[in-house]
């Protein structure tokens, strides 16, 4: 059997077995087993698969029709032009979220001009960027002691438009969003948080893939409580925490609902409760954070908002739009 006829043979085993896009599992499938790119791939389409690979083949194609999302079965997710590690026990990449780091990006360069220095991370293009409600003036809407090193500079000097701002990721995962902040923005500082110790491991490892590993800070906590009572300010808050309504996380995919850490899905009751907390968390840092910014879930943007808006009087509060037209960021950026 050829490499081709291997992967049309995978492809409609997975097709019957319900998964999306069967095709092209089964070629990122082959792809992993055998150590090609996709043109590698295409090239060798002709050759026959190996016959000491057939068993291990068969048992990755078992694998992702029994429901194992292909990411966790070859152990890596593209982000943001960055190739990210990835295991069970971190959420995988989803491309909206590039988005919110592009959001990220292009507030923060209006607040910090000197600190927008790119790096050479990847370029996606930008969602739609709606206001929270047409004709709204700007801001309406229809533990510490971690031992980290000293971030940035202090007092008034941080406060100045052109100093490069410290960017903290609440709920960092893989470290996707701050390993792609990092990598566009090399002047900024990072910090990354997660209550998961083991995500905080895939984290560390995908900053070392990409040579930030001095770049980041890596700490263990409950959303921002690490931070809560240091000196050292926090510019910008960016976070894609749980919102999965607890009830609605059995009709989820099973990729989604069998494999993905639940602590990285369940929002509580309405899928709010993190946004609740972390907001009452900003007005316990130091300072308020210049840049807040939320990746929610569908029908949650407008309420998110309103917990923003309650905080305090922000410059500017919108929403942004995914690929699909659902709000699914909400950021909120004081002057």
């Amino acid at each position: 059997m050829t490499l081709r006829e291997a992967c049309l043979q995978a492809s409609s085993q997975l097709s019957e077995a319900g998964v999306e896009e069967p095709r092209a599992n089964a070629e990122l499938l082959m792809m992993h087993l055998l150590g090609l790119t996709r043109a590698q791939l295409l090239r060798d389409a002709g050759e026959p698969l190996p016959a000491e690979q057939a068993q291990r083949w068969a048992a990755l194609v078992r694998r992702r029709a029994a429901g194992e999302p292909v990411q966790y079965i070859i152990g890596e997710q593209w982000f943001y032009g960055l190739e990210l590690h990835v295991t069970p026990a971190v959420l995988i990449p989803r491309p909206e979220t590039e988005l919110l780091v592009e959001a990220v990006l292009e507030e923060a360069d209006r607040l910090w001009p000197s600190g927008s220095g790119s790096g050479a991370g990847g370029v996606v293009r930008s969602g739609t960027m709606e206001p929270p409600g047409a004709g709204s003036p700007p801001g309406t809407v229809s533990g510490s002691g971690t031992g980290m090193r000293q971030r940035g500079p202090t007092g008034e000097a941080a406060k100045d438009r052109g100093s490069a701002p410290t960017a903290v990721d609440v709920g960092t995962g893989s470290g996707a969003i701050a390993v792609a902040l990092a990598t566009q923005r090399p002047q900024w500082d990072l910090v990354a948080i997660d209550l998961s110790a083991d995500a905080l491991d895939v984290a560390r490892a995908n900053a070392a893939h990409h040579e930030l590993a001095g770049r980041i800070d890596f700490v263990q906590g409950d959303l921002l409580g690490p931070l809560l009572g240091e000196s050292p300010p926090v510019d910008i808050v960016v976070s894609n925490p749980p919102y999965i309504p607890a009830g609605d996380l059995a009709t989820l995919q099973r990729e989604v609902r069998e494999h993905e850490p639940r602590l990285a899905l369940d929002g509580g009751a309405d899928g709010l409760d993190p946004y609740r907390r972390l907001v009452g968390q900003l007005l316990q840092l130091a300072e308020l954070p210049r840049l807040v910014a939320l990746e929610v879930g569908k029908g949650q943007a407008r309420d998110v908002a309103r917990l923003l808006e309650a905080c305090t009087a922000w410059s500017r509060l919108r929403i942004v739009t995914d690929y699909a037209g659902i709000e699914r960021h909400v950021i909120a950026v004081r002057e």
